[in-house]
């Protein structure tokens, strides 16, 4: 994981958001703001080892469509999500959902709030970004969780509704967020797995699972235990 990020842009955005409407109405900005609220060493592998945990840097989606990233309980649909979920990386991904349908806009995040150059967040370090949207439109994003060998965070495959009865939402939006298995790679154990980002020798390493995407469902997959996930209008 996050062998390539320092070959990234700062941040890219793919497409166009948010394009004001032929009525003149113009699109609403957000400011979306991920949190590492994790400590250092907080976690221990059955080996004894203490370890922290790291989120890789992501992708923002703007979109219409209501699953188009994934599918729960289908494979992969080779569009990079492997990358971005295996190794931490979002290029790759971001730039295969340009102009597929019902997407309006997808922006990589990969500079912690505060730093120079892209890099993941690790505990106590946070990424800020901002999206523009119109009424209808839902948000996506998609956040390698840095310890394991595929998988990653995401709003369920519908994405966040940014408006409700036309108002833009505010304020935490962090119990929509889970982790889910992409199912492209054989699970290791979290923290200490010879094919995870941390300790892998290349990218794309590790055993391929053929599986589907799926939610996991262990003591990581509480977003809240781990991250803090905000949204707000853009001043």
């Amino acid at each position: 994981m996050f062998t390539k990020i320092l070959s990234i842009a700062a941040v890219a955005i793919l497409g166009v958001a948010g394009v004001a409407r032929a009525n003149g109405e113009k699109p609403t900005k957000f400011t979306v703001r991920v949190e590492n609220i994790t400590k250092p060493d907080a976690f221990t592998a059955s080996n004894g080892v203490k370890w922290s945990l790291a989120f890789s840097p992501g992708a923002a989606v703007v979109h219409t469509d209501m699953a188009p990233i994934f599918t729960a309980g289908k494979k992969d649909r080779g569009k990079a999500l492997k990358a971005q979920s295996e190794d931490g990386d979002p290029s790759m991904f971001a730039k295969s959902l340009e102009g597929s349908k019902g997407i309006k806009s997808v922006t990589v995040f990969n500079t912690p709030a505060g730093a120079n150059a892209p890099a993941p967040i690790t505990p106590g370090a946070a990424y800020e970004l901002t999206i523009s949207a119109m009424p209808g439109d839902r948000l996506s994003m998609t956040i390698m969780m840095g310890q394991s060998n595929d998988w990653f965070y995401a709003p369920a495959e519908s994405g966040i509704e940014l408006f409700k009865n036309g108002k833009a939402i505010s304020g935490d939006i962090t119990s929509q967020i889970m982790m889910w298995d992409a199912g492209t790679e054989v699970d290791q154990e979290p923290g200490i797995g010879p094919d995870q980002g941390p300790r892998q020798k290349a990218p794309n390493t590790g055993k391929a699972e053929n599986g589907v995407v799926r939610k996991v469902q262990d003591g990581y997959s509480q977003a809240s235990s781990v991250m803090r996930v905000t949204i707000k209008r853009a001043q």
